[in-house]
């Protein structure tokens, strides 16, 4: 993610367009990694490829930073069109998690009448410490914010294996590694497996998630692993 911002920042310094080893000797990033960076960002629009072998910043990222309504209804349409694309790529509901003013929120969901959203049976704001939205969200925070977040919403069973104690999801949450997906097996609806991936820059602290049927649990890493694939270009639309 922040080799992405880098390239996108190195783009908006040079209007007339750089080439890719000018970009190179300004980023540090290898010819490799700029390469595969490059054409994830044109793919997602925020960069365009010239005629000449140059580049230079794409019409999404114009839109994207812009502060009238049209962009801010580009901004979400951008969005649910990366949401949707991951949907039919995984075959299940996709979700993007916030954190949001001392809250766990759902900013964005995309479904289909074959891959429901899960059943918001529980506010997701009290589920912090079970559902893979909330337990990844609050695995990014340091342990004050964890412990102020946890005494506004204390731990409540809501299936058999619901953790309710404390130091018991400290410990998991400590334990969380960015490169790993957070999951849910039955923690928040029983029926129902979820995996979700951190993603944080600066002050933004979000998560991709998915849900399944538990009868599928068994395609819960493989969608896991998509979502990961897919989050930098979610990250960016939060970003810029």
């Amino acid at each position: 993610m922040q080799d992405a911002l880098r390239v996108l920042e190195a783009l908006s310094r040079r209007a007339g367009g750089a080439r890719t080893a000018e970009l190179s000797a300004e980023t540090g990033l290898d010819a490799d990694r700029l390469g595969a960076l490059l054409a994830m960002l044109c793919g997602q629009g925020y960069a365009r490829r010239l005629d000449d072998g140059g580049y230079v910043t794409g019409e999404s990222l114009s839109l994207l930073g812009g502060s009238s309504l049209n962009s801010e209804f580009a901004i979400r349409s951008h969005l649910q069109g990366l949401l949707d694309r991951l949907r039919e790529e995984v075959n299940a509901a996709v979700y993007v998690g916030r954190y949001v003013d001392g809250e766990i929120t759902v900013t964005g969901v995309a479904d289909a009448p074959e891959t429901p959203r899960v059943h918001e049976w529980v506010d997701f704001r009290s589920t912090g410490h079970a559902s893979a939205v909330g337990k990844a969200l609050l695995s990014q925070l340091g342990p004050d914010a964890r412990r102020e977040h946890l005494s506004r919403h204390r731990p409540a069973r809501f299936t058999a294996r619901t953790i309710t104690d404390t130091r018991a999801l400290f410990s998991r949450l400590e334990a969380q590694t960015p490169v790993v997906p957070v999951l849910d097996v039955q923690e928040y609806a029983v029926g129902t497996v979820c995996a979700a991936v951190p993603m944080s820059t600066g002050p933004t602290v979000g998560c991709l998630a998915v849900s399944l049927p538990a009868r599928h649990a068994h395609r819960l890493h493989a969608a896991a692993a998509a979502l990961s694939r897919g989050s930098t270009p979610v990250l960016l639309s939060l970003t810029i």
